[in-house]
């Protein structure tokens, strides 16, 4: 019977001192598992951000082409440049209050293209705005 129970207590010693060791293993797993999680929760982030920017400049790209643009062809938009044609002093509109314009800006002037009105940068044909007739 002596036998017997210091076998027991030999078995419940050894488990006992294994079972910090197993603890501590399915902790470090777990704690791998947060990280892989963390990451990918991230990951998922950016692709959702990315996928949101992607779908915005695909509604700004169809914005921009269901409105109309100046000119005769109405493919003038602000930020894009007014076309080389236009640069002659014939297009420029100097008596901008008859035409009912505001002041252009310095080193802006008034351009009419057909019956709207382009405010262009002078030294770079940049639009800065678009007044659009009827």
């Amino acid at each position: 019977m002596n036998k017997r129970l210091i076998a027991k207590s030999m078995i419940a010693l050894m488990l006992a001192a294994n079972a910090p060791a197993f603890a501590q293993h399915n902790d470090r797993h777990d704690r791998r598992d947060d990280r892989r999680e963390y990451r990918d929760d991230r990951r998922d982030d950016r692709r959702d951000h990315r996928d949101a920017r992607r779908d915005d400049r695909r509604d700004h790209r169809d914005d921009r082409h269901a409105r109309r643009g100046a000119g005769p062809r109405h493919d003038l938009y602000r930020g894009n440049r007014l076309p080389s044609n236009y640069n002659h002093r014939q297009y420029v509109v100097d008596n901008w209050r008859s035409h009912r314009l505001s002041a252009p800006p310095r080193g802006h002037h008034w351009v009419q293209v057909g019956n709207d009105y382009v405010l262009a940068a002078i030294a770079t044909g940049v639009i800065a705005s678009v007044l659009l007739g009827n």
